[in-house]
């Protein structure tokens, strides 16, 4: 379905400018790229306000989200603000008639995604979330050589990101704001992993290890766990194992570890490896993933809007990796397996 006659038609607005990384401008930079228009950013910040307009000469900009969306002309809302609010902002924006775009994750929780979703299909309006890693080089050379067959069937993954370092004093350090330590760098790992697994979630289980961090942090008890681990049962009879620690002295090799019945896919962010055993001989061959692509995004909402392109990522793609984390979360404080639901 075509929303648009054509892209620069599209009126984009950000809710949150992105103290952190910039991402306001990153966001709106490829939102350009695409032939969209940035038109309007709402931002409690003074400070990146007038950063926004030296970015963007000329822009809209509001210092709350309720009257830019009132008074802006804005068709596509992008929701750049701390998870927590993720939900809240863009039902507030969808009820106001807009098409939103969300930071990853899409929320914290399952019950959060699915009020998104709905709220979006009664009003026939375009809802994702900003998963651009979906064309991060390391990840489009996975899927391409493991789907050629080259490690078998795959069976296991093992998705690992850790440190042993303090957390920051910032938002993400904070469990009641961020979701907890796996819901940042984690739901990128698991939104890789769910295009290796293509499978229905069945169970979640999870643990986590608090307290080591949090006397040192401003965050004192709702500090992030010191690390989280997850363990995520497929339909098919795959499994994934995620793991993001602040303990860790003796950090895993590479973000993900495919293993199939012909081998084992090692990815990293600029190189692969891929380890077979052949003529009771272990054979390793490694390479350069190629480069990221994180403009084809938004390209493909613009060409959503206004050719009818398929999504990629729809939001009930986004609510799984979500799914995963918020089972997780439940599952390390109740200490039991639990159950995957599906709207």
């Amino acid at each position: 379905m075509a929303y648009f006659g054509k892209a620069e038609n599209i009126k984009v607005g950000t809710i949150g400018y992105g103290g952190a990384f910039r991402m306001g401008k990153f966001h709106l930079d490829l939102c350009a790229k695409a032939g969209m228009c940035p038109t309007a950013v709402a931002e409690i910040d003074p400070a990146r306000l007038e950063e926004a307009k030296k970015d963007f000469p000329g822009i809209e900009t509001y210092s709350s989200a309720s009257d830019m969306l009132k008074k802006s002309g804005v068709n596509l809302v992008i929701v750049i603000t701390p998870h927590n609010s993720h939900a809240r902002l863009a039902i507030q924006s969808l009820k106001a008639g807009k098409h939103v775009v969300v930071e990853k994750p899409m929320a914290i929780t399952t019950a959060e995604c699915d009020a998104m979703i709905k709220a979006a299909s009664s009003r026939k309006l375009l809802l994702s979330a900003f998963h651009n890693r979906h064309w991060d080089g390391c990840i489009m050379e996975a899927v391409k050589r493991i789907k050629s067959g080259v490690i078998g069937e795959v069976f296991r993954i093992e998705a690992h990101m850790g440190s042993y370092s303090q957390p920051k004093d910032w938002w993400r350090s904070s469990r009641s704001i961020s979701g907890g330590i796996l819901y940042d760098w984690g739901v990128h790992l698991l939104e890789y992993s769910l295009q290796i697994i293509d499978s229905e979630i069945k169970e979640v289980s999870g643990f986590a290890k608090t307290g080591y961090w949090a006397k040192h942090t401003r965050w004192a008890k709702d500090t992030i766990e010191d690390e989280g681990f997850a363990v995520v049962r497929f339909a098919s009879g795959a499994w994934l194992t995620l793991t993001i620690t602040n303990l860790d002295a003796n950090p895993k090799k590479g973000q993900l570890e495919i293993t199939g019945t012909k081998g084992t896919y090692i990815m990293s962010g600029a190189e692969y490896e891929i380890i077979t055993r052949q003529a009771n001989e272990t054979r390793v061959i490694r390479g350069q993933n190629p480069p990221s692509e994180p403009w084809r995004y938004y390209e493909n909402i613009a060409n959503h809007l206004v050719k009818g392109e398929k999504l990629v990522i729809t939001p009930e793609w986004a609510r799984r990796p979500v799914h995963i984390l918020d089972l997780a979360s439940q599952s390390a404080k109740r200490k039991r397996a639990l159950k995957a639901k599906y709207p």
